[in-house]
């Protein structure tokens, strides 16, 4: 039990037991009467009688208790009453429900009305159109709108009018006798009340009796009104409180989600106010910048930014003198992270309508390792088919410092091109030579090879690097071997006899170390190793029109071309070099039958 409650249960018995008293004074003065009237009885039997005024004053007495007490329990009545009310008032500094609040006022009304039953409407917000919202009986059980069938003549006179209407006796108030609904749905005392507030119907609180006629007087009409008027307001502060509770939490869920995409942006977002003093700024500006938010919100943009970047300091201060938006790269030199590479872009604070505010928005991206992987892919994209270049991966540019791995290397050189080379002017012959290297390189290409480089008049190329893996890489070497010697014979087709030119074509499978080379000026991609010597004695063993293939290639690829084993003519000292592989053809696997590497003319 709460103070509340004890101090109303001592109010209670107090009231109890001054009305008890009276009825224990009443029941003596009754007793004394009967007991007065036997003595008289006595004394007259013996010639003798009480004074007579003993029985007037008596009577006297009497009347007066019954007053007392008519009084008292008059009293006790408009008390429970006025507690109601103070109840009421109460509520309306509350902060519970509607609900709450609709449950506490119905019960209160059916207490100080002694009505059958009764129900509230309220107007709904949006709609503005009254809505049934709750109703009770006598004994506080729930009704629902089925149940409680009334007419609406009087709820809605009531609204319309914003006064309240009492009838004592509905089915014969001259007002209301016409209506049907009332008449038949045998409905005697009715007492309804508007809920106002500000000169605002709110609502209506009716109440009624089918059983009873002249329950409802003035008294309990100026009583509801009276609770009404408190009742609205404690009706109208739940509800702007309810409403309220609700846009705050639309605005914490709001500023969650804002939170969320602050936090999840990648870019550095740092916010400045017009004295141009931080006030937001992500982990993303944290990460970049280097400086930590709890060092950085509150202070002065100068004192974290403008320091190394002093650029940014002279496009806020345009921005905020012309309101135009400001982007460009900029190299910066941090403290802890050395020279980086930013975007960065300065804007205005806009409203919703599109005015400028005081402040101002900086966007920062950091284009450090996105400018060194475009650096590395420009020059990947110098050996590599375009192709292949796109789909390189950062963990492959990082692993060109130099790698040991098995590859297939070509190596295609033009043969008698010296010669050939002393009997044209220099520019027909850039012009003819660049026709070989293009067929050369677009064979390579083809086949997903690397191109290495031009020596001369010859081309070298790698397959299954750290570029371009490949399981098959010695197939695929072989291949554009034979690529090269086919196309050679199709450029013949457009050339005169004089500028034929034939390949000597060389391919080793071997283990090399491949990586760029070069000084930080100038760097390219290349193989390291005996493996590329050996590519290249195979080379200068191969006649016009020849492939020749090692012993470790053409084990790799005997389940497709067929080759004949031959003894090299040109050893340069290694005595372990005794076999070399003619490519004679490419094996049909549904006939058996070889296609033969070109016929070669001229």
């Amino acid at each position: 039990m709460t103070l509340h409650d004890t101090a109303k249960f001592k109010k209670n018995a107090a009231a109890q037991s001054a009305q008890e008293q009276m009825r224990i004074l009443r029941e003596n003065l009754t007793t004394l009467t009967d007991t007065l009237k036997a003595q008289q009885a006595l004394l007259r039997q013996r010639g003798m009688s009480l004074p007579a005024s003993s029985m007037e004053r008596v009577r006297y007495a009497a009347t007066q208790v019954d007053g007392v007490y008519s009084r008292v329990t008059a009293s006790q009545i408009e008390l429970r009453q006025l507690r109601a009310l103070a109840e009421t008032t109460a509520l309306i500094n509350s902060s519970v429900s509607t609900d709450d609040v609709l449950n506490q006022v119905m019960d209160t009304v059916i207490q100080l009305t002694g009505a059958e039953r009764g129900y509230i409407m309220l107007r709904n917000h949006v709609s503005g159109a009254m809505e049934f919202r709750i109703a009770r009986g006598i004994d506080r059980e729930v009704l629902n709108r089925d149940d409680f069938q009334v007419s609406n003549t009087i709820v809605n006179e009531v609204i319309e009018t914003a006064q309240p209407v009492l009838t004592d006796n509905a089915r014969s108030d001259p007002r209301y006798k016409s209506q049907e609904s009332i008449v038949g749905y045998q409905l005697r005392s009715i007492l309804c009340v508007p809920l106002v507030v500000r000169d605002d119907v709110i609502g209506v609180v009716y109440c009624d009796n089918r059983v009873l006629a002249g329950l409802f007087k003035d008294h309990e009409l100026n009583l509801l009104i009276a609770f009404a008027n408190q009742a609205a307001v404690a009706i109208q502060n739940a509800r702007l409180f309810e409403s309220a509770r609700a846009r705050l939490s639309e605005v914490t869920e709001i500023r969650d989600l804002m939170n969320n995409i602050f936090t999840s942006i990648a870019s550095g977002l740092i916010v400045i106010n017009a004295d141009e003093v931080i006030t937001a700024y992500n982990p993303a500006a944290e990460r970049i910048i280097g400086v930590s938010a709890e060092q950085a919100m509150g202070c002065p943009i100068c004192d974290v930014v403008y320091i190394f970047a002093p650029r940014i300091g002279e496009s806020v201060e345009r921005v905020k003198t012309e309101g135009v938006n400001e982007e460009y790269e900029l190299t910066v030199d941090l403290p802890n992270s050395g020279r980086r590479i930013w975007n960065v872009s300065v804007s205005p604070i806009r409203d919703f309508s599109g005015s400028i505010r005081e402040g101002s928005v900086i966007l920062v991206d950091d284009l450090t390792e996105l400018k060194a992987r475009e650096q590395q892919l420009a020059r990947v994209r110098n050996y590599l088919p375009v192709a292949v270049a796109d789909n390189i991966r950062s963990e492959d540019l990082h692993m060109l410092g130099g790698q040991e791995r098995e590859v297939s290397m070509i190596f295609a050189d033009v043969r008698g091109f010296t010669s050939f080379s002393e009997r044209l002017q220099p520019e027909v012959l850039m012009e003819i030579i660049n026709k070989y290297l293009a067929v050369a390189s677009d064979s390579i290409n083809l086949f997903e090879g690397l191109v290495d480089k031009y020596i001369g008049d010859a081309v070298t190329g790698y397959f299954n690097t750290q570029l371009n893996e490949q399981a098959d890489h010695a197939v695929r070497a072989v291949r554009a071997a034979l690529s090269i010697a086919y196309d050679v014979l199709a450029l013949h087709e457009t050339l005169p006899e004089g500028q034929r030119l034939f390949y000597g074509i060389g391919v080793h499978t071997g283990v090399a170390v491949l990586g760029n080379v070069g000084s930080p000026e100038r760097r390219e991609f290349s193989a390291l190793g005996g493996a590329v010597d050996r590519c290249k004695l195979l080379q200068e063993n191969a006649g016009r029109g020849e492939i020749m293939i090692s012993a470790e290639t053409q084990a790799l690829v005997s389940n497709y071309f067929e080759c004949e084993a031959l003894v090299p003519q040109i050893t340069k000292g290694y005595t372990d070099f005794t076999v070399m592989y003619k490519v004679l053809g490419r094996k049909r696997r549904t006939t058996g039958r070889l296609t033969p590497p070109p016929t070669l003319v001229g």
